[in-house]
Parts: C-alpha cells; sequence; structure tokens
C-alpha cells in the first residue's frame, strides 16, 4: 500500500493539539484571574500554568484583556448551560423555583472562581461584557426561563401577577452572592459561623422561603 500523500493527510491532531492548549490556558487563566483579579493576574503564571509560552497565549488570544473576556464568557456560558440541564419546565412552577434557588446556592460553592470573576469584572465597570453578545444571548434566554415559570404560576393560580422576572433573577443571585461575598466578615459581625454545615442549611432554607414569599399569592 502506498504511503499518504501530504496533501491527503489529516490536520485532526494539530488541530486537538492547538485545542488542548487553549484550553490548558484558559483554565489556568481561570484560576489565575479567580484569585489575583484581572489586574493582578499575571501572564507569565499563566503561561507556567498551562505548560504553554506566552507567545502561544497572544497567539490565541491577542491580550491578557482578551483572555480574561474569554474566561469570562465561558464562566456565563457554563452557569447558563447548567441551568438549562435542570429542566425546570417540567416541575411544578414552586419546584421549579425551589430548585433553582438551590442550584444557584450550590453552584457558588462548587466554583467559587465565578464569583471572584464576577468581583474583578464589576471592578472593570463591565467593559468585556459590554462587548459580549454571547453572554448576552445565554442571558436572555435565561430570563425567559424564569419568566416561562411564573407565567405559569400564575396560570395555575399559585402566583401573584407583575414579578419582574428580571428583579426575581437579582434577588435569587443576591440571596446567594452577598452572603459568600460576606462570608468573613459576616461571620464576625452576626457572631455566628456562616460557613458551618449548620448555618448553610439554614441559610439554603431561608433563600427558598424568601423567593417563593415574593412570587407566591
Amino acid at each position: 500500500m502506498s504511503a499518504q500523500s501530504p496533501d491527503t493527510q489529516s490536520p485532526r491532531p494539530r488541530i486537538r493539539d492547538a485545542e488542548a492548549t487553549k484550553s490548558r490556558i484558559l483554565d489556568a487563566a481561570k484560576k489565575e484571574f479567580a484569585k489575583n483579579g484581572l489586574e493582578g493576574a499575571r501572564v507569565d503564571a499563566i503561561a507556567l500554568e498551562a505548560n504553554a509560552n506566552k507567545r502561544m497565549i497572544y497567539h490565541y488570544f491577542e491580550s491578557k484583556e482578551k483572555l480574561f473576556q474569554t474566561v469570562l464568557e465561558n464562566a456565563y456560558f457554563d452557569i447558563r448551560e447548567s441551568e438549562k440541564m435542570l429542566d425546570l419546565d417540567s416541575l411544578d412552577p414552586r419546584q421549579a423555583l425551589e430548585r433553582l434557588v438551590r442550584f444557584t446556592w450550590n453552584y457558588y460553592i462548587r466554583n467559587p472562581e465565578f464569583i471572584s470573576l464576577v468581583n474583578s469584572e464589576n471592578l472593570a465597570q463591565a467593559r468585556h461584557l459590554k462587548s459580549s453578545e454571547t453572554v448576552k444571548i445565554v442571558s436572555r434566554r435565561f430570563v425567559g426561563l424564569v419568566d416561562t415559570i411564573l407565567k405559569r404560576g400564575v396560570a395555575q393560580g399559585l402566583f401573584r401577577e407583575g414579578v419582574d422576572p428580571v428583579q426575581l433573577n437579582i434577588t435569587i443571585a443576591a440571596v446567594s452572592y452577598y452572603y459568600f461575598t460576606n462570608q468573613y466578615t459576616g461571620s464576625i459581625i452576626f457572631e455566628r459561623e456562616l460557613m458551618s454545615e449548620a448555618a448553610q442549611a439554614e441559610r439554603i432554607r431561608f433563600n427558598i422561603e424568601t423567593i417563593l414569599r415574593i412570587v407566591s399569592l
């Protein structure tokens, strides 16, 4: 059998190598940005962690700013895709909201870097999200999902009319987000170990009750 000519050889190994390198860079960048913020993050540290070199980082992402934007977009895409997997449309409206509130809480626990990345972007006055159509699209879909839950609840006589799905989304995120971003100061101020197992269980129950009281008749 004759050897395969160079023109017909598959480029797949090279493509796979490039994708693997980009994936390592993004994983390393997420850790570095979450730990040190956008301003404090060092490209040298990302390259070392990713077993890559700075030239490759700039080749794939052009700049630290664009690398951060990609990491941020991936973070928002991940949480929105995870929310889609909850299959909320198949649940009773009250159960759907409870599952969403519980998911948000658990997601923040399992992905503390998400909170750090969002904090960094707020310090940057959201200049990266402003130009990100990806985040805008997935966020609109999620707002629409919550709006559907609310409308189903109204139709079934469970929820009151006029609840703004955007405001409800903000509140669902806020009741968990604040707890984790202020866990250290809050433990001192309120003289309670906020991250103890008992305190966390109490808090998630309170969050679910709070959200259901907001929407229920």
